[in-house]
């Protein structure tokens, strides 16, 4: 069971992926790209040239786990740039649910030791 929420670390590879890829050549590109492995932990995001399916990689106690999602209408709101984002598990709970991440503004943080 896919728990984004509770997720350690989320990384969302905003190049497009083959979406034929299995579990050894995403482990592989997670390896490539970003030198991690996936057996480490985390959640490794890839989503499709047209942004209407998503592949998730993860590491699930004792062995790799794939989850697929195809939307049948509409895209993900993933922009198409090279290399890879860091989300939380908040960010790709909604980047599934539809939610525009670049709409998304986040409040200023109030300094530390002030209160307002």
């Amino acid at each position: 069971m896919l728990h984004c929420e509770e997720a350690s670390a989320v990384y969302l590879f905003t190049q497009p992926c083959d979406m034929r890829c299995g579990f050894d050549r995403l482990a592989a590109k997670v390896k490539q790209d970003i030198d991690k492995s996936v057996l480490r932990g985390g959640l490794y995001v890839f989503v499709s040239r047209e942004r209407s399916r998503v592949k998730i990689l993860y590491w699930d106690r004792d062995g790799y786990a794939l989850w697929y999602k195809r939307l049948e209408a509409g895209v993900f709101r993933v922009e198409k740039r090279d290399g890879v984002e860091e989300l939380s598990g908040v960010d790709l709970r909604n980047l599934l649910d539809g939610v525009e991440l670049s709409r998304i503004k986040m409040r200023r943080a109030a300094a530390k030791g002030v209160y307002g």
